[in-house]
């Protein structure tokens, strides 16, 4: 079955960096595009950045251009979500996504910044 297994949050000081991981089972991987949403309590889901299958194309919420990275290791079949200069506004639960016949998500890791 199609697993979607987070890591890498955690408490951060305003300006620092995290990196989010997230390790994937149960579906072609390589051939899959792959998503990291986040949501901050009272607010809906929102995407945050995307990476496409082949070529590895990315896109990104405006809030985040510039500060964020998505990419992605089909050998260990891990998409990974570079977070530098964070803010407060970027406190949410990450939560990485695919689609594979069914919208499939993982457990969330949470990411509080705060000094």
């Amino acid at each position: 079955q199609v697993q979607l297994v987070e890591s890498g949050g955690g408490l951060v000081q305003p300006g620092g960096s995290l990196r989010l991981s997230c390790a994937a089972s149960g579906f072609t991987f390589s051939i899959s595009a792959m998503r990291w949403y986040r949501q901050a309590p009272g607010k809906a889901r929102e995407l945050v950045a995307a990476i496409t299958s082949a070529e590895g194309s990315t896109n990104y919420a405006d809030s985040v251009k510039g500060r964020f990275t998505i990419s992605r290791d089909n050998v260990k079949k891990t998409v990974y979500l570079q977070m530098n200069s964070l803010k407060p506004d970027d406190t949410a639960v990450y939560y990485c996504n695919v689609y594979a016949g069914f919208n499939y998500w993982g457990q969330g890791t949470q990411v509080t910044v705060s000094s």
